[in-house]
């Protein structure tokens, strides 16, 4: 290591308003009727709504639920509706998928003290939405695994230039474009390089790259050729479906490779292997099963999920192959020593040139 690193900034302490229990229906699973209310990203979009999906199925195999349904949005005039449609259904447990159903649920939820809500994916390290006794926030440190991501791009670039982009500049998108560009900037440190990253800059948030939804294939398209065109060779899209537009770029010009956000690409789009090394994976099934037992077992409360790399909330995927041989057997080595670190909380965020 050619310079110390001293840490300067801490990740903030997760605070939570004190935890205040919803007395539940009888348990059992002919009483739990789960409705999930998915975000404009589809239920098909390989990424964020449809993993936290996979979560419900999951519990319902297990009994936790009776049954359980979506409904997708075509634009967010549709979060509102399609919540009052799940109170109306009689929905005992209803999820948001996305921090932009927030605002929806807690409207409901203020409305029928009788109904369970949590929110998938809502900014609880910052601003805690959940004063409602009846809505659970999930939440996830997302920083973490993908300053490891940002560690691993710098590494492969063979340019010297990295990018991301972003869906929409919601704290839950920010948040792991934050962690990449400092696992960059992490790894210029310790290696005395100058990587640079293109689309986001965390000291100028509102410089930062956005397609502006998690929708618009062709402005997501035309961002990562833009990219490539300035040089950047490794790009980390943060736009739920929208990462399958890159790596399918990737694949046609040869010219990049793609990180993979939220779900696991190896499972959800195998198509992509040959273009995307590692996935930044979010625990949306893990929390989604998790709140829907809490619900089932009559311990639902308003106390934050958190998901982080010491509980395994986020996490990344086992390196995708043909990469196990591609990727540096020394980086591959440094960037699992480095999660453990983050895990045990020895690395956290900024460092001193």
């Amino acid at each position: 290591m050619k310079k110390s690193i001293k840490l300067i900034v801490a990740i903030a302490a997760t605070s939570l308003v004190t935890s205040v229990a919803v007395t539940p229906a009888a348990h059992g699973a002919t009483k739990q009727k789960v409705c999930v209310a998915l975000d404009t990203g589809g239920i098909n979009d390989k990424s964020f709504n449809q993993t936290s999906y996979d979560g419900a199925k999951i519990a319902k195999s297990k009994g936790w639920a009776s049954t359980i349904e979506y409904l997708p949005a075509k634009s967010p005039a549709d979060y509102g509706p399609n919540i009052q449609k799940f109170v109306d259904k009689g929905c005992t447990l209803i999820l948001g998928i996305g921090f932009a159903v927030a605002d929806a649920i807690i409207a409901s939820a203020e409305k029928n003290s009788n109904v369970k809500y949590a929110i998938v994916d809502h900014d609880g390290l910052k601003n805690f939405c959940c004063k409602v006794p009846n809505v659970k926030g999930l939440t996830f440190k997302t920083n973490e695994n993908s300053f490891v991501a940002g560690y691993i791009a710098a590494g492969l670039s063979k340019t010297g230039k990295v990018a991301t982009y972003g869906g929409m500049p919601f704290p839950t998108v920010t948040i792991f474009m934050d962690g990449y560009a400092k696992g960059v900037q992490f790894y210029n440190e310790i290696k005395d390089k100058s990587v640079k990253v293109l689309g986001w800059d965390p000291n100028n948030p509102g410089s930062g790259s956005m397609v502006g939804d998690f929708a618009n294939t062709t402005k997501a398209l035309s961002m990562s050729q833009a990219f490539e065109l300035q040089g950047a060779d490794v790009i980390f899209p943060v736009a739920g479906g929208l990462g399958g537009t890159t790596a399918e770029n990737s694949k046609k010009t040869g010219k990049s490779i793609t990180i993979w956000v939220d779900a696991d690409a190896q499972k959800t789009a195998p198509q992509y292997n040959s273009v995307v090394p590692i996935s930044v994976l979010k625990g949306l099934s893990e929390s989604v099963q998790s709140v829907i037992k809490d619900s089932y077992d009559g311990k639902f409360s308003n106390t934050a999920y958190v998901g982080t790399m010491a509980n395994k909330g986020v996490g990344l995927a086992p390196i995708y192959k043909p990469w196990t041989t591609k990727i540096p057997a020394a980086l591959q080595k440094e960037a699992m020593q480095l999660q453990k670190d983050i895990a045990a909380g020895n690395i956290l965020a900024l460092y001193e040139n």
